[in-house]
């Protein structure tokens, strides 16, 4: 573990953090990057070590997601969406997609994406209905990233007749069935190349089912989720903290510090309480609003430029308010703001 974090850290140091700012400016994650995550078997990072992972556990695998956003938040969001994509596939009992697809995806040689906004709102807003040979899917996909950088695209949809929750891959282009795809103009984060898209009737044959599960399943398996999500906002503090800390204000830093070990600790332990593990992912996103702000507020008039990291976690800091979010999730924040 420790060579694969010292190599994650010579990464972020190296390259994603140095090249942020223009990440940021420019809209587009430069296509280097994506190799030499591959290179490194950063895409296999969830794979079992039978299928060519590296065997890691839960808190390592936390740790380097946390490094990682502390580099680029753009590059980091876009590639951890793929590691589920290949739990899903190391997982499936369908052999054949399995076969197919989960050694490229380890490997990086395919990267993924996800989209399954549209199956947690009840009614869902994406929808399944089983036709002979597969199922046809209908409905919106609010906030997909990767359109344009990655292959392929594993969709959620609520069976209409059963509730329970279809996932299946679909290559991530433009085809029949697929009738829309909008560009998001982000705030922050835009390099992810996040779009919303519409479904309707789209076919999605019975081999490229991933699961199909009862949706109280489905929801019950997005808590881990929720605590991989949690590594965002914790690594814009990390940054926080270190260019704090580089800029003299070592106790501000200390501070920062302390709080961001309680929140890793309560989402850490919030993995066998949902209630709990969303009220720390809560506090993270707070928490990195208050580090960004005393960021922006030691850098004074210079952290307005464009040109200047303060501003930069400033917007992703906001970014990790409402991405990857559930209701839950927003009533805890606006209960927290509204008590600041």
């Amino acid at each position: 573990m420790s060579d694969l974090l010292e190599r994650v850290r010579t990464i972020v140091d190296d390259v994603l953090f140095p090249t942020a700012l223009d990440v940021d400016r420019d809209g587009v994650v430069p296509e280097s990057h994506w190799r030499r995550l591959a290179a490194e078997g950063l895409y296999g990072l969830a794979a079992p070590p039978e299928d060519g992972g590296p065997g890691l556990g839960f808190p390592e695998i936390i740790e380097i997601l946390e490094v990682m956003a502390s580099g680029c938040l753009a590059t980091t969001f876009t590639w951890i969406q793929h590691h589920g994509v290949v739990r899903a596939l190391a997982g499936t009992e369908n052999t054949a997609l399995q076969d197919e697809l989960l050694a490229d995806t380890v490997s990086g040689r395919v990267r993924a994406g996800i989209a399954f906004a549209g199956v947690v709102p009840d009614p869902p807003r994406m929808t399944a209905r089983l036709v002979e040979d597969g199922w046809l899917f209908t409905g919106d996909g609010p906030f997909v990233s990767g359109w344009g950088i990655i292959d392929v695209l594993q969709v959620s949809a609520g069976d209409v007749e059963t509730s329970d929750v279809v996932t299946g891959i679909v290559a991530a282009e433009e085809q029949p069935g697929i009738t829309s795809v909008e560009r998001l103009s982000l705030v922050a984060a835009d390099a992810t190349n996040t779009v919303s898209i519409r479904l309707d009737d789209y076919f999605l044959p019975h081999g490229r089912v991933v699961t199909r599960v009862a949706r109280a399943d489905f929801l019950a398996n997005q808590i881990l989720g929720a605590r991989l999500n949690g590594t965002l906002p914790l690594g814009i503090v990390r940054r926080c903290v270190r260019l704090l800390d580089d800029a003299g204000h070592t106790e501000v830093a200390a501070r920062l510090t302390a709080e961001c070990d309680a929140v890793r600790a309560r989402l850490d332990a919030g993995l066998a309480d949902p209630a709990a593990l969303l009220s720390a992912r809560a506090e993270g996103s707070r928490l990195a609003v208050h580090a960004a702000a005393a960021l922006v507020t030691a850098g004074g008039g210079p952290s307005l430029v464009r040109a200047n990291h303060a501003q930069r976690l400033a917007r992703e800091a906001i970014f990790t308010l409402v991405a990857a979010s559930r209701p839950e999730l927003k009533r805890e924040l606006l209960d927290r703001f509204s008590r600041d």
